[in-house]
C-alpha cells in the first residue's frame, strides 16, 4: 500500500521550524538553551491591537468573513500603499487578507505557475521559497550570491538564469537571513530583467519596517511597467510583533489575485475575524511602537555584531534591515552544519546553518536578535568561552 504522495518526498521540512522545535523540546528537559534560530519578536503585541481583537470578540466577531478579507482591513492596506508609495489597488479585487504571510506567498506561487515553469530565487533565500515552488510543480532556480560582495544582485547573475521557461522572480528585502536591504541599483535590476523576458516578480517585503542606518526600502511595483507584473507580499507579524496572530496580505494586479483567491477559499477559506480587527488598529493606529521595537532592534543589532567579531573564527557584518544577522564561521574550521551542532552541544545555543538558505550559504549561520538582551549577551558570552 502506498503511502504518501511522490511529490512531498522531494519537499524538506522547515529548517528554522524543526530547530525551534528542538530547542523548545530541550527547554522542557530542563536545558538552559539559547534559541536564536527561529523569527518571532520576543516583543508582546502593542496594548491598542490586542484591545481592538479583545473588542471584536466581545462584539462577536468570531464566525466567517469573506474569503478576501473584512472591508474595513482591505481599505486599510489599499491606503498604507497609496500614502507610503503612491500605488493605487482596488480593496475589493486587488487585496487579500490571509492567516499568514506564509499562505500569501503560497497563493502567490500557486496563482501564477504552471508544471515545470521557472522561478528564479536569488540566494541565500528563506527556507519555504523552494518547497513552495515545488508544491506548485514549479522549478526552482537557483541565483546564487557571492558573501565577498555583500550578496550583491546584478542583473549578470540573473539573466544568466533565465530560459525559455523563466516565469517569476521571486525577491525579498530587507532579505532573510542575510539582513540585505537591495539598493536602488538592485531593484532596477530586477526590474530590467523582468520587463525584458516578461517575467512576473513575487516581492516579498515583510521586513520593510525593520530598517538601520538611513537604508531605504524601495517597493519595487513603483518603477515603471512593474504594477502590472508585480506581487506584492506583506504583512505584521514582524512589524507589530503579531506572528501568532497569523495575520498577512498582499496587493496584486486582479487577475493574479483572482488567481490567489482561489488559492485560500479551497484552502484556510479567510483569516480569523477577530485577528483582522487587530491588523486595522495596527495598520491605522499609532505607530511609535514600530518605531521604539525598531530602536531596540539596531542597539542589538549593533551588539551582537560587535559581540561575533569579537569570537575566534566568526565574522559578522552589521545586517541593513530585518532582525538577522549572518555570520561567516567558515573561520572555526566547521562546516555550517558542524558550526551549528558544535555550538548547540558545547554551548546550549541554537542556530540556523547557512547552507538551509542555499549553497551559497555554506560557510555562515544564521541568529535572530529578536530575543531578550540579557540572552543575547550570554550568548556572545557561550560562544566566546567554547572558542
Amino acid at each position: 500500500m502506498k503511502l504518501g504522495s511522490t511529490k512531498m518526498k522531494g519537499v524538506v521540512e522547515s529548517a528554522t521550524v524543526a530547530l525551534s522545535d528542538k530547542a523548545r523540546l530541550l527547554a522542557q528537559q530542563g536545558v538552559d538553551v539559547i534559541n536564536v534560530a527561529g523569527g518571532d519578536p520576543d516583543f508582546i503585541t502593542p496594548a491598542h491591537i490586542r484591545a481592538a481583537a479583545c473588542a471584536a470578540m466581545e462584539k462577536g466577531d468570531t464566525h466567517y468573513v469573506s474569503s478576501r478579507g473584512i472591508p474595513a482591513l482591505l481599505r486599510a492596506i489599499s491606503a498604507k500603499y497609496q500614502q507610503e508609495h503612491g500605488l493605487a489597488y482596488d480593496p475589493n479585487s486587488e487585496v487579500l487578507v490571509t492567516p499568514g504571510g506564509k499562505l500569501a506567498l503560497y497563493a502567490a506561487v500557486m496563482g501564477t505557475l504552471d508544471r515545470g515553469e521557472e522561478v528564479l530565487l536569488p540566494e541565500p533565500a528563506w527556507v519555504s521559497y523552494v518547497p513552495m515552488i515545488q508544491l506548485a510543480d514549479g522549478v526552482p532556480v537557483g541565483v546564487p550570491l557571492e558573501g565577498a560582495d555583500n550578496f550583491r544582485l546584478t542583473r549578470q547573475a540573473l539573466e544568466a538564469k533565465v530560459t525559455p521557461r523563466s516565469r517569476l522572480i521571486l525577491v525579498n528585502s530587507p532579505n532573510n537571513p542575510t539582513g540585505r536591504v537591495l539598493s536602488a541599483e538592485e531593484i532596477q535590476a530586477i526590474a530590467d530583467v523582468a520587463r525584458a523576458h516578461d517575467l512576473l516578480v513575487i516581492y516579498d517585503e515583510m521586513y520593510e519596517k525593520l530598517i538601520f542606518d538611513g537604508h531605504q526600502h524601495i517597493n519595487i511595483a513603483t518603477l515603471p511597467g512593474m504594477r502590472e507584473r508585480t506581487v506584492v507580499v506583506n504583512g505584521l507579524s514582524k512589524s507589530h510583533a503579531m506572528t501568532g496572530w497569523r495575520l498577512g496580505f498582499a496587493v496584486a494586479p486582479q487577475p493574479i489575485m483572482s488567481a490567489m483567491l482561489k488559492v485560500q477559499q479551497h484552502t484556510a477559506t479567510c483569516a480569523a475575524a477577530f485577528t483582522q480587527a487587530a491588523g486595522v488598529a495596527a495598520l491605522t493606529g499609532p505607530q511609535e511602537c514600530v518605531a521604539e521595537m525598531v530602536e531596540v532592534y539596531r542597539q542589538r543589532r549593533d551588539m551582537v555584531a560587535a559581540g561575533l567579531n569579537g569570537v575566534k573564527g566568526i565574522r559578522c557584518a552589521a545586517p541593513e534591515g530585518a532582525f538577522y544577522a549572518f555570520p561567516f564561521v567558515a573561520g572555526t574550521g566547521m562546516s555550517s552544519d558542524e558550526f551549528c551542532a558544535y555550538i548547540l552541544e558545547k554551548a546550549q545555543v541554537v542556530m540556523t546553518p547557512g547552507n538551509c538558505f542555499g549553497a551559497c550559504g555554506e560557510g555562515y549561520a544564521r541568529l535572530s536578535f529578536a530575543t531578550a538582551t540579557d540572552r543575547l549577551e550570554l550568548m556572545i558570552e557561550r560562544l566566546k568561552a567554547v572558542f
